[in-house]
C-alpha cells in the first residue's frame, strides 16, 4: 500500500512545475543590483517576489501607477524609477481583481515592495507589502532581474 502512495505522490510532483519569466541580460542585472541612488528628483521602486514554493507555478502581473511593470515568477525582481515626492500605486493581479499598495515616495530614496502569493478559494492570488531596506536589499541581491513589459494587460484602472 505504501508503494502505491509513494508512486502516486511521485507522479503528481511531475505535473507541478515552476513558472518562469524572461530575465534581463546580465549587464542590466549587474547595474541594477548595485542599488545606486535614483536620478535627481526621482525615487526608486524595487518589486520582488520571494522564492517561496507556495504558488511557484503561478505568474502574476505587476503594475506601477496602472502601467505594466512585468510578470513575476518566484525569485525575480523589477526596478522602476518614479517621480519623487508623490504618491505611487503598485498593483498586482489577484483572484478576482488587482490588489493595490500606495506609497508616498521621497525623492532620492529607494523603496522595496514584496509581492507574495496567497492561496484563495479557487486559484492563488497575490498581494503586496512594503518591506524595510535591509530585507529588500537582501532579496534583490539574491534574485534575478526580470525583463519588464510583459503583462496580460498593458494598463489597469486604479481604484
Amino acid at each position: 500500500m505504501s508503494n502505491k502512495i509513494f508512486f502516486t505522490l511521485l507522479l503528481s510532483l511531475g505535473f507541478v512545475g515552476c513558472a518562469s519569466v524572461p530575465k534581463a541580460d546580465q549587464n542590466a542585472s549587474a547595474a541594477v543590483k548595485q542599488l545606486n541612488a535614483p536620478q535627481e528628483g526621482n525615487a526608486g521602486i524595487y518589486v520582488y517576489r520571494s522564492a517561496s514554493v507556495k504558488g511557484a507555478a503561478l505568474k502574476k502581473d505587476v503594475w506601477v501607477d496602472g502601467e505594466c511593470l512585468g510578470e513575476t515568477s518566484r525569485g525575480v525582481f523589477f526596478y522602476k524609477e518614479v517621480v519623487g515626492n508623490q504618491k505611487h500605486t503598485i498593483s498586482t493581479e489577484s483572484e478576482f481583481s488587482p490588489n493595490h499598495l500606495d506609497i508616498e515616495t521621497e525623492a532620492g530614496k529607494q523603496y522595496f515592495v514584496q509581492q507574495f502569493i496567497k492561496m484563495g478559494a479557487f486559484v492563488g492570488g497575490a498581494n503586496l507589502k512594503l518591506v524595510d531596506e535591509q530585507t529588500g536589499k537582501k532579496a534583490v541581491s539574491e534574485y534575478a532581474f526580470a525583463q519588464g513589459g510583459n503583462c496580460s494587460k498593458a494598463t489597469i484602472a486604479l481604484k
